[in-house]
C-alpha cells in the first residue's frame, strides 16, 4: 500500500509541476493531462497547484504507514 501511495504521490508531482510549467512559461505543449480536461479551461493553475498539495498529501500518508 506504501509503494502504491508513492508512486500515486510522484504521478500527482509530476503533472502538477508540468501543468505549473506548461501554464507559466508555454515549454512543454501537450505533456501535462491538466490541459488535457477541456472541463478545466481557465483553471490549470488552480487544478496544478491542487496537485501539488495532493502529492503531499499522498507522501505523507504513504509515510505514516
Amino acid at each position: 500500500m506504501k509503494q502504491i501511495l508513492e508512486v500515486l504521490g510522484f504521478v500527482a508531482l509530476v503533472q502538477g509541476s508540468v501543468g505549473l510549467l506548461q501554464e507559466v512559461t508555454g515549454f512543454l505543449h501537450g505533456w501535462g493531462l491538466v490541459q488535457r480536461f477541456g472541463l478545466l479551461d481557465g483553471y490549470e493553475i488552480y487544478a496544478s497547484v491542487a496537485l501539488l498539495v495532493l502529492s503531499f498529501a499522498l507522501f505523507a500518508a504513504a509515510e505514516s504507514q
